[in-house]
């Protein structure tokens, strides 16, 4: 599965932002069921970031949240509240 959490980050905040986001991501790293991510910034909307992971499936995803949760808590002003979690659709040419 895959999961993307994605932030509204003004520009003056982008460097503690990414710091933040490296430290989250080693966390989720470090979880059973984790398969690699990025962090990613919009090309067209600089104040638009990504969390992008893969996962073996929604239960691994839901306890590295989880685990992450002291990790996430100081960005949590800044995340869009959205759906985060998405079924990789068979038949994908890279799933």
């Amino acid at each position: 599965m895959l999961a993307l959490i994605r932030y509204s980050v003004p520009g003056a905040q982008a460097e503690e932002f990414t710091g933040q986001a490296r430290t989250i991501m080693r966390t989720f790293a470090a979880q059973d069921g984790y398969r690699g991510g990025h962090i990613g910034r919009s090309v067209d909307e600089p104040e638009l970031w990504a969390l992008v992971s893969e996962w073996e499936g929604a239960g691994f995803y839901r306890r590295a949240l989880s685990a992450a949760r002291m990790d996430m808590y100081p960005l949590m002003t800044l995340m869009i509240n959205e759906p985060s979690a998405f079924e990789i659709v068979p038949g994908d040419p890279e799933g």
